[in-house]
């Protein structure tokens, strides 16, 4: 059983650094960007406001432009879009976590599972009347280092899927933030400023 929680183990440490890259990139500074964006914007520069979305990577930066590619439409349909783009996002974010908190609830069902599979390989020899001090150790020791092993991948499994968690919580309010913020620039602010510019225009 020893070799099944060293294989489980080493998929789990896989997968949890996998994740915590895709994570990593996928997270930005989302009051900076928005402030970027912003600042793009109000040039009236809303293609080069949508190539740096393109640019930037993560899910943030997606839902941005989702806002920017309807940005002439209504309140709710720009909202339809952007809540589309955001859920379009999510699975990639949350990809994978379960097989880790599935690692983290199976290893200690297998560390029983040898625990028991060592107290049989004991009961046995006491069975057969060949039980000597050597046999009756090396049972208890099979026994008790499966158990061990398995407490011992499932408590990081554990910890590793709970600061996960953590990191895709923190990118989706930064994807709630960053949407509810570019549409009530693109509502308001972008729209407002649009007639002034044109009357600026034309008293020139």
């Amino acid at each position: 059983m020893m070799w099944v929680l060293l294989v489980l183990g080493f998929f789990c440490l896989m997968l949890f650094i996998e994740r915590v890259l895709f994570l990593h990139r996928g997270q930005i500074k989302s009051m900076e960007f928005i402030s970027g964006i912003k600042n793009i914007l109000d040039k009236r520069r809303i293609v080069e406001a949508m190539t740096v979305c393109e640019e930037t990577p993560g899910p943030v930066a997606a839902v941005v432009k989702a806002a920017l590619l309807h940005a002439g439409e209504g309140a709710d349909k720009m909202r339809f879009h952007v809540q589309e783009a955001a859920l379009v996002e999510l699975p990639a974010l949350e990809r994978r976590l379960g097989s880790i908190a599935a690692v983290a609830q199976v290893a200690p069902l297998v560390g029983l599972l040898g625990t028991v599979l060592g107290m049989v390989t004991t009961f046995v020899a006491f069975e057969r009347d060949y039980a000597s001090a050597s046999i009756l150790a090396t049972g208890m020791w099979q026994a008790l280092l499966c158990a061990a092993g398995g407490l011992l991948l499932a408590i990081p499994a554990h910890l590793a899927h709970h600061f996960l968690n953590g990191r895709v919580r923190a990118i989706v309010r930064d994807i709630e933030w960053a949407g509810n913020e570019i549409m009530k620039y693109l509502l308001l602010d972008y729209r407002a400023a649009a007639p002034e510019q044109n009357r600026e225009k034309g008293q020139n």
